[in-house]
């Protein structure tokens, strides 16, 4: 067990590099393979046993071999958290007692944080959901819906992708519709087409019901760190702010726990209220 753990949470770290990646040439319409890392700074390009995750940066204490440069903690932090969640991954996978299940499970798990992870960093710095990464997360989804029904030998296949097909579009028009609203009463939009998108991705993945959940944790999460910002001073009164990183923290939350248990949870809380 000790092997595989050590096994993903490095291979989740390296993919966490390849995010960084991403993240910083896919708003600047740079190819994220080609050329090979670099420096943006000198260009130089960097060594193969620099770009070990989190070590090469600290071998480098935080600055370019070449140039010297800093290099922002950004890098190893994004390393380390992509690592720790393909390691969250297994959460869900071990609830299943079949091994096939298991291995689809894990499998399609990690597509899924390997999709959000850039989309939440991405916009965090631009307020922009990339629509390539949205749209083949819709089609990642689809597709993991029928390998997992076809791994747990459902009985109605076609009844949980349809299921799936619906929530994905649910989650577009209900929010583009918000975003149609806010425009029209408050003169701006509330939403991005983007945080849509990404809604349509949230169906696609988890169905009506996780669709459902997973909006809800992303609006209470949303709304709690917004009010924090604007009582701080952080954000102002009409100062917008990323949403999208709240929808894929909604996303995460119900693939690893499941939509029956947030729903228990929230059904406990009212009941103890």
């Amino acid at each position: 067990m000790t092997p595989l753990l050590i096994a993903i949470v490095l291979f989740g770290a390296c993919i966490g590099s390849f995010t960084n990646v991403v993240a910083w040439r896919l708003p600047r319409q740079e190819s994220p393979i080609w050329p090979g890392s670099h420096c943006p700074s000198c260009g130089h390009p960097v060594r193969w046993h620099d770009n070990v995750p989190v070590l090469g940066w600290l071998c480098l204490r935080g600055r370019c071999r070449d140039c010297s440069t800093t290099i922002s903690p950004r890098y190893p932090i994004v390393e380390a958290v992509s690592g720790g969640l393909w390691l969250s991954a297994l959460i869900p996978a071990f609830g299943n007692g079949e091994p096939t299940m298991v291995l689809i499970t894990l499998l399609t798990g990690l597509v899924l944080i390997s999709l959000l992870l850039p989309l939440v960093l991405i916009d965090l710095d631009h307020l922009w959901l990339p629509e390539p990464i949205c749209r083949a997360g819709v089609i990642c989804g689809v597709l993991a819906t029928v390998l997992i029904a076809w791994g747990a030998g459902s009985d109605n296949p076609m009844e949980t992708l349809l299921n799936h097909l619906i929530a994905s579009a649910t989650g577009l028009l209900v929010m583009e519709g918000l975003s149609a609203l806010a425009q029209r009463l408050l003169g701006q939009p509330a939403l991005g087409l983007g945080d849509a998108k990404l809604a349509a991705m949230a169906g696609a993945w988890l169905g009506l019901g996780g669709l459902g959940i997973s909006m809800a944790l992303a609006v209470f999460s949303g709304a709690a760190v917004g009010t924090l910002g604007r009582c701080t001073g952080r954000l102002g009164p009409r100062q917008p702010f990323p949403f999208g990183p709240f929808i894929a923290f909604g996303i995460w939350m119900t693939w690893l726990m499941g939509a029956p248990w947030w729903w228990q949870r929230w059904l406990a809380l009212v009941g103890g209220a």
